[in-house]
C-alpha cells in the first residue's frame, strides 16, 4: 500500500512540474508606425496612341504610324537614350449590339499602344505631355511621381517604427512594474505609396498647352509589432 501512495504522489508532481514547464510565457505585444516623406526626383509618363479602324490591320498599321511619331519627337526632346518603354498594347474588335434576340456583329478594331517615358528631370513631365500631344498621342494615362532609391526611405521608416515601438513596450513595462528579459519576435510591414496624378485630362482639343503638373510627396510607411517576454523585478 506504500509503494501504491508513493508512486501515486510521483505522478502528481510530475504532472505538476509538467503544467509549470509548458505554463505560457507573459508577454507583451506592441506595435509601432511609421510614415517618411521624401520629394519625388523621378516621373513615369504613361501616354499612347488609340486608333479605331473598320479593318483590324488598318487599325493596326494606323496605330504603328502615329505611335513612330511619338516616339520621334520624344527622343529629339530627351536623346537617343531616352528610357521608353511598352507597358501596354491590345488589338480588339469592337461589337454592335442588335436588339433583343438579334446577333452582335464587329463594327470596327481599336488598336491602343501604351509607352512609358521615364525622366528624372522633373521639369520635363509638362515638355513630355506636349510633345506626345503635338505628335498624334491621344491618350494620356497617367503622371506618377516616384523616387529612385526607394530602400533608403524603406530602411528608415523600419528603424523609427522600430523605435517606437520598444520605447511604447518599455513604458507599458515600466508602468505595470515589469521587466523585459528577451525579445520574442519581430514582425515588420508596410509600403512605398508613389503618388499619382490622373493627367488625362491635361490637353484640350483646341491644342493648347498641358496644365503644370505639380509632383506630391513620396511616401513610405512602415509597421514593426513587436512581441517582448516579461517577469516581475
Amino acid at each position: 500500500m506504500k509503494i501504491f501512495f508513493a508512486a501515486l504522489l510521483a505522478c502528481v508532481v510530475s504532472q505538476v512540474n509538467a503544467q509549470q514547464i509548458t505554463s505560457p510565457l507573459s508577454s507583451i505585444r506592441v506595435t509601432g508606425d511609421a510614415i517618411v516623406t521624401a520629394k519625388p526626383d523621378r516621373a513615369w509618363i504613361d501616354v499612347g496612341v488609340l486608333t479605331q479602324e473598320k479593318q483590324s490591320q488598318n487599325a493596326a498599321t494606323q496605330n504603328a504610324k502615329q505611335l513612330e511619331s511619338i516616339l520621334g519627337a520624344l527622343h529629339k526632346l530627351l536623346g537617343a537614350d531616352a528610357d521608353i518603354k511598352t507597358i501596354n498594347y491590345a488589338l480588339n474588335p469592337d461589337y454592335q449590339y442588335r436588339p433583343i434576340g438579334g446577333k452582335s456583329s464587329v463594327s470596327s478594331y481599336t488598336a491602343l499602344h501604351v509607352v512609358r517615358v521615364t525622366v528624372d528631370d522633373l521639369d520635363k513631365v509638362g515638355p513630355v505631355i506636349d510633345t506626345a500631344t503635338q505628335a498624334g498621342a491621344n491618350h494620356v494615362e497617367s503622371v506618377r511621381y516616384t523616387v529612385r532609391d526607394q530602400q533608403v526611405l524603406h530602411s528608415q521608416a523600419v528603424r523609427e517604427a522600430a523605435l517606437k515601438a520598444r520605447a511604447t513596450a518599455d513604458a507599458l513595462a515600466a508602468a505595470l512594474n515589469l521587466k523585459i528579459t528577451r525579445m520574442v519576435s519581430v514582425e515588420e510591414g508596410g509600403d512605398g505609396s508613389p503618388p499619382g496624378a490622373d493627367a488625362g485630362d491635361l490637353r484640350d482639343p483646341s491644342g493648347a498647352a498641358p496644365a503644370p503638373v505639380q509632383s506630391s510627396s513620396f511616401v513610405v510607411t512602415a509597421n514593426v509589432t513587436l512581441t517582448v517576454e516579461v517577469s516581475t523585478h
